[in-house]
């Protein structure tokens, strides 16, 4: 199996209003960023969880959020916009090395030196909130509404906290891939043998 790295080029600890917040280390907890308005163990359902009645708690899945300077930069461009700064997008970390950091599947872990370990449950899918702080950014208010569209599948990903530590800006992370269910190597294996 290849080992793939990436860097966390950029931290951040988010906020309810704003952009987030720059800083140099964070804290994953088991509840997620230490001092992140994301983090808990819990959150209100919303629009991207449509078969709970709004508001419900549920799970928390979405404890921290993972972007790319990669993408960020192919945003930036089908934006029509300078750059895109990552702090805008509600990130906490701006990874560098993973082109496809949004194309990492749901059970994939980020594992950073300290053994703190992000698994990954879903790619972000971009919104209007975050539409807005770049068109205000910007001066672009257009962007609001044409951002979602434009950021499908280059918005990154979401995850929570599998094992907690300290992450540092700079340092390295190893990107450790699903292993496929007994099923899917079942199915894999039938395939294999259909075409002999």
């Amino acid at each position: 199996m290849n080992t793939r790295f990436g860097r966390a080029a950029r931290l951040f600890v988010s906020t309810r209003r704003g952009p987030s917040r720059l800083v140099d280390t964070l804290e994953l907890r088991w509840t997620g960023v230490r001092g992140d308005c994301h983090q808990g163990a819990v959150r209100a359902s919303d629009a991207r969880t449509p078969w709970h009645r709004r508001g419900t708690n549920i799970a928390n899945t979405r404890q921290i959020s993972l972007v790319s300077v990669e993408e960020c930069a192919i945003l930036a461009d089908k934006l029509g916009i300078p750059d895109l700064d990552p702090a805008l997008l509600g990130a906490n970390i701006a990874t560098e090395g993973l082109r496809d950091l949004s194309l990492l599947p749901a059970g994939t872990r980020l594992q950073f030196p300290s053994g703190a370990t992000v698994y990954v449950t879903d790619q972000n899918e971009p919104c209007r909130k975050a539409g807005r702080l770049v068109g205000e950014a910007h001066a672009r208010p257009d962007l609001e509404l044409l951002f979602p569209t434009v950021a499908c599948g280059l918005r990154g990903i979401v995850g929570l906290v599998e094992s907690e530590g300290r992450l540092l800006v700079g340092e390295r992370f190893r990107v450790i891939r699903r292993l496929p269910s007994p099923s899917e190597r079942v199915d894999s294996n039938s395939r294999a043998l259909r075409a002999v």
